[in-house]
């Protein structure tokens, strides 16, 4: 059995989009601590929260580069 523990999480999310002629390129990076007494279904909702974040800020990122074209 592992012994290992998990002490933090950091997701990274990025994502391209063309607007006209241009590429653009936006990421969004998140790390946080981990209480030491989590368990895994805990540890699960934290991982999947901090995913929904880090996608939530670049899906806004993009709207805001389309936005500001038209």
């Amino acid at each position: 059995m592992a012994k290992a523990r998990t002490t933090s999480i950091r997701f990274t999310s990025r994502a391209s989009v063309k607007v006209r002629d241009s590429f653009y390129t936006v990421e969004c990076c998140e790390e946080r601590i981990v209480p030491e007494d989590v368990d895994e279904a805990e540890l699960a909702e934290e991982r999947a929260a901090l995913w929904e974040t880090v996608n939530t800020e670049c899906d806004n990122q993009i709207q805001e580069i389309i936005k500001s074209f038209k």
